[in-house]
């Protein structure tokens, strides 16, 4: 079997943006409100997060043009330093990297349609990831066009939002605090906590790495993918935090999550916050179509190395792992049911900065480097920013948020069990 098409550039890029652009951006100053408050120290946080992102960007695209195989962390990480890590990276993506952000997904796509009397249908959330894996079980081709399309819808929305942010003039009372109360901001422990709302909104600058083996010309387009979307994004993201907290009061957003509804309610009336509501349900079909597109890839070249997962390991004669696409659906629509959406995100973003930290770390020990693969620049010293910065956001989480970090934990510690329980499969050279 084999991959007959390959993926553009442009796939990649979507596959990027799609993945990071989702229910982060549109959620989380909510949640920093209650402990950050100072403009200054808001647009600091996400900034931050993208430089970050861009430092962690450098790194995979070296590991990918490196390794030129699908299934990102798994592959780092099992060839630098030990299957085990490999392993666990590989069941972190399968029980919540990837799946979690799905079902959060899905769960804030029916909580944006209570102005149409939808909010929480349960329902709807399951239908919409099914009908997205229904659209990822046949070929690249079929992907691809259903993950441009929907992502062009997604950044075409949040462009238009951020120019009437900007241009319409709404209320004269707003979110704006522009002093010197940003140093003390900074140096609170909520101002680290905060970090990880942005940590798992900037979740995805890595995407096009897990499907290397199915982008056209890795050595080129995956560095320009993973680079290009991730500057993209940070200036979005950024820009719109601001059309936020310029639309509506810290008092009116603080521990909200329709933070966006709220805003653009006051800034265009009912009828237009309703259709804003509803268009930022249907941008969410994008970031769940990116993971349950990188996702599957993950598990399926763990499948191919370990007896245990060896079933979903099998592909169809597109060269689609269909099996790996269902369990991932199957566990997305599992943590809709069972799970509350901030718990979700905090776990899910502690046991994602975790495993992206222990990848990029690998790229500081690549040895034999393939010719034409990227470099990283200013190597090794942003790897060793992003580290440091991310240990430290990981403590205070830890602090902070101890049954939620315990929880991240727990999960990977029941992989562990698991490893030790299953058995590699000889892989050729």
């Amino acid at each position: 079997m084999h991959i007959t098409k390959k993926i553009s550039i442009y796939t990649a890029s979507a596959i990027v943006i799609a993945n990071m652009i989702g229910t982060g951006v549109f959620t989380s100053v909510g949640f920093q409100l209650a402990s950050v408050h100072n403009t200054w120290s808001i647009v600091l946080l996400w900034l931050a997060g993208g430089i970050l992102a861009l430092f962690g960007a450098f790194a995979y695209a070296e590991l990918g043009t490196h390794f030129k195989e699908s299934g990102g962390d798994y592959i780092y990480l099992s060839r630098v330093y030990h299957p085990m890590l490999g392993y666990l990276s590989a069941w972190a993506g399968l029980t919540v990297g990837f799946s979690a952000p799905v079902a959060l997904a899905a769960m804030a796509f029916t909580k944006y349609l209570a102005p149409f009397g939808l909010q929480n249908n349960l329902w709807l959330a399951i239908g919409i990831i099914i009908l997205t894996g229904l659209m990822h079980s046949f070929t690249i081709r079929h992907s691809s066009k259903f993950q441009n399309l929907s992502t062009a819808i997604k950044v075409i929305f949040i462009l238009v939002l951020i120019a009437l942010g900007f241009f319409i003039h709404g209320s004269n009372t707003n979110a704006i605090l522009l002093d010197n109360t940003w140093k003390l901001d900074i140096a609170k422990p909520g101002f680290a906590v905060s970090m990880v709302y942005v940590a798992f909104a900037y979740t995805g600058w890595n995407a096009a790495s897990y499907v290397v083996g199915e982008i056209d010309n890795p050595a080129k387009n995956l560095p320009k993918a993973l680079i290009g979307s991730t500057l993209f994004v940070t200036v979005v993201y950024v820009l719109f935090q601001i059309a936020l907290l310029k639309n509506a009061t810290a008092a009116e957003l603080q521990g909200k999550e329709e933070v966006t509804f709220i805003a653009f309610n006051k800034l265009l009336g009912t009828t237009g916050g309703k259709w804003v509501s509803a268009f930022i349900a249907i941008q969410l079909i994008a970031t769940i179509s990116s993971y349950l597109w990188v996702g599957p890839r993950v598990t399926w070249a763990m499948a191919k190395e370990n007896k245990l997962w060896a079933t979903l390991s099998n592909k169809n004669k597109h060269g689609i792992p269909v099996i790996a696409i269902w369990l991932h659906v199957i566990i997305a629509v599992t943590l809709a049911l069972t799970g509350s959406f901030e718990k979700i995100l905090v776990y899910a973003g502690f046991v994602l900065q975790l495993m992206a930290s222990l990848t990029v770390s690998t790229s500081l020990f690549l040895r034999n480097k393939e010719k034409g693969s990227y470099t990283s620049p200013l190597k090794p010293w942003l790897q060793i920013i992003f580290l440091l910065f991310n240990g430290w956001v990981l403590i205070f989480t830890l602090i902070d948020r101890p049954v939620e970090s315990l929880i991240g934990i727990g999960i990977l510690l029941a992989g562990l069990v698991i490893y030790f329980f299953d058995t590699p499969i000889k892989v050729p050279e």
